[in-house]
C-alpha cells in the first residue's frame, strides 16, 4: 500500500523541527579519564608547616577553631548549607584539627559515614584521638596524600574542602581522585577565601594562590558541575560554592 500523498509533507515538516530541538540541547560534562600526566605544583611549600615533624598541634587547634576565626564562627551555618542527610557518606578533606567532625558527624547519623582525611600525620594522631574521646562511632580516619584523597571509587554522596582547596599543590589529581570517589549526582562543597585585590586582607592575598572564579574553572575542569553559592548570613570573607558529580 503506497503512502498518501496528502501525508508527505507533513513528515517533512516534522523533520527540520525534531533536528532543531536537539541542536538547543546542552550535552553533559565529559567525565575526566584519567588525571593530567603532569602537574607542576599549583604553590610550593603551602603545607610545609603542616607536614613538619614538629608541627605545633595545639597552635593549630586554637588557630583553626577560635570563634574569631569566619568559618569556626559559622560552623553550623556551613553544615547546614551542605544538605546532608541521614546514612549518607562524606569525606572531610583536609580535616586538619577536626572542628567539622561533629557536626557532620551529628548530620549522617549513627547509620552515616565520616572520613576524616588529611595530608599531615601528626594532625591524624589528632584526629584519632578526638573521635575517640568524642565517641565518634561514624568516624573514620584516613591519611591521605598530596595527590589524592585514597578512597575507593563511588564511596561517598559528598566532600567537603573548607579552607582547604588553596591548599591543593596538585589541584587536578587531587580533584579527579575526588571525582572517582563521589557517586553520580554526589556533592562538593567548597568553602574557600574571597580573593580580591585592594579589598582582601593582605595575609589572603599572599596566602591564597587565586580567586573564586579561578577555583570554579578548574573545578569544572575536573568534570563537576557548577550548581551555585550557598549564602551564609554574616559571612564576608569566605564563600560556599556547591558543585555535582554529574
Amino acid at each position: 500500500m503506497k503512502p498518501s500523498r496528502r501525508l508527505l509533507p507533513l513528515f517533512t515538516l516534522a523533520l527540520p523541527l525534531f533536528s532543531c530541538s536537539c541542536e538547543g540541547m546542552k550535552s553533559p560534562p565529559k567525565r575526566p579519564l584519567a588525571p593530567p600526566p603532569e602537574e607542576i605544583s599549583a604553590k610550593p611549600g603551602i603545607n610545609a608547616d603542616f607536614l613538619a615533624s614538629d608541627v605545633d598541634v595545639q597552635k593549630w587547634i586554637t588557630t583553626f577553631e577560635s570563634e574569631s576565626r569566619e568559618i569556626a564562627a559559622h560552623k553550623e551555618a556551613i553544615v547546614a548549607a551542605m544538605n546532608l542527610k541521614k546514612g549518607q557518606e562524606v569525606a572531610d578533606v583536609g580535616s586538619g584539627t577536626g572542628l567539622f567532625l561533629p557536626l557532620l558527624a551529628q548530620s549522617v547519623g549513627v547509620s552515616g559515614k565520616v572520613y576524616a582525611l588529611d595530608i599531615a600525620p601528626k594532625f591524624i594522631e589528632l584526629l584519632k584521638k578526638r573521635v575517640e574521646q568524642e565517641h565518634l562511632e561514624q568516624v573514620e580516619v584516613r591519611l591521605s596524600k598530596e595527590r589524592s584523597v585514597e578512597l575507593p571509587a563511588l564511596s561517598i554522596d559528598a566532600a567537603f574542602v573548607c579552607d582547604t582547596y588553596h591548599h591543593f599543590e596538585y589541584p587536578q589529581h587531587v580533584l579527579f581522585s575526588l571525582f572517582k570517589a563521589i557517586r553520580p549526582l554526589g556533592s562538593l562543597v567548597v568553602v574557600d577565601f574571597e580573593r580580591i585585590p585592594g579589598t582582601s586582607r593582605q595575609w589572603v592575598l599572599e596566602h591564597v594562590r587565586a580567586d573564586k572564579r579561578t577555583f570554579v574553572k578548574e573545578i569544572e575542569q575536573a568534570g563537576f558541575v557548577f550548581e551555585d553559592e550557598a549564602k551564609v548570613p554574616g559571612m564576608q570573607e569566605n564563600y560556599v560554592l556547591r558543585f555535582r558529580r554529574p
